[in-house]
């Protein structure tokens, strides 16, 4: 298998040379890194003018700065490989990372998943996370829900074939944009394995888009998300038995209503009451009853 691996820059000279260097240095060798420029301001073009001088399987994009998901995007348009991997650029990969991954794609599903290690300043916490063989998209998805992390693009191996067949995207100009695709694009997968290795390094910094507490980007994380609830749940009501993936995402609304100021919490809780969000809540078991009621009442909905 040939894979395809998009690494987007912006900003991450303290990190970039690790990311690099340990995809480099994987013993797998049949694949090509799609570097894209997303108009970074420090030093990391001269860290990636080096690894061009040194590898010919460097595919090189340039852009003015345009976010995460453009920079994905493009790196997708220009891959040629059998599978893609996407990267972020201030985490790094295990070096046997790919002949891992290689062996357990003899069955060729649409998607493989693998786990991760988060990476503190002063601990690491493995995420072991128990694997199954290859199931449908809906079935998969009911099993990955139990994971620590779920929609984190970069920890799925994805069919190029199955992405472009299907026009999945990344939608541009938004926060948390693996929230409104990765879910969608498991479901819809025939055929969707996950194994339990451990190998991504996922380096948890502050300043990270996700870390970041400006009150200005946390307001527009929560319309964004609000944005994606809304188009996810019109995708998924033309899906059967999609009931558990509605539900992750409406309970994906309420912990990020959760964690909004007092002030602002004022201003969502009438957005999140109009969504309707708790018609979407399972409510298969008596805890998930329980829990169903309990927000109804704190957000004043008639049960």
């Amino acid at each position: 298998m040939k894979f395809s691996i998009i690494v987007p820059v912006y900003n991450v000279e303290k990190y970039l040379d690790k990311c690099l260097n340990s995809i480099f240095s994987n013993s797998y060798s049949n694949y090509e890194v799609i570097i894209i420029n997303d108009g970074t301001e420090d030093n990391s073009e001269d860290i990636i003018n080096k690894y061009l001088k040194k590898y010919n399987n460097i595919i090189y994009i340039k852009q003015k700065n345009k976010g995460l998901s453009s920079a994905r995007n493009q790196g997708l348009k220009k891959a040629k490989g059998d599978y893609i991997i996407f990267i972020d650029s201030d985490d790094y990969i295990e070096n046997d990372m790919l002949s891992k991954i290689n062996q357990n794609l003899k069955d060729t599903p649409d998607i493989l998943r693998y786990q991760l290690r988060e990476i503190f300043d002063n601990k690491v916490v493995d995420c072991k996370e128990i694997g199954f063989d290859n199931l449908n998209g809906i079935d998969a998805f009911n099993k990955i829900i139990r994971y620590k992390y779920i929609e984190p693009a970069q920890l799925y191996v994805y069919k190029l074939s199955y992405l472009r067949e299907n026009n999945f995207m990344f939608k541009e100009g938004i926060y948390h944009e693996d929230f409104a695709l990765i879910p969608i694009v498991i479901i819809k997968a025939n055929t969707v394995k996950s194994i339990s290795y451990i190998g991504y390094n996922y380096l948890k910094r502050e300043g990270s888009i996700i870390n970041n507490t400006d009150h200005d980007k946390t307001i527009k994380k929560m319309d964004d998300c609000i944005t994606s609830f809304k188009e996810a749940i019109n995708v998924l009501n033309k899906i059967k038995n999609s009931n558990d993936v509605k539900s992750f995402y409406a309970n994906s609304i309420i912990d990020k209503f959760n964690m909004l100021s007092k002030n602002d919490k004022k201003i969502y809780k009438s957005k999140i009451k109009d969504l309707k969000v708790f018609d979407y809540l399972q409510d298969n078991t008596l805890k998930r009853k329980i829990k169903k009621i309990i927000y109804k009442i704190k957000f004043e909905v008639n049960l």
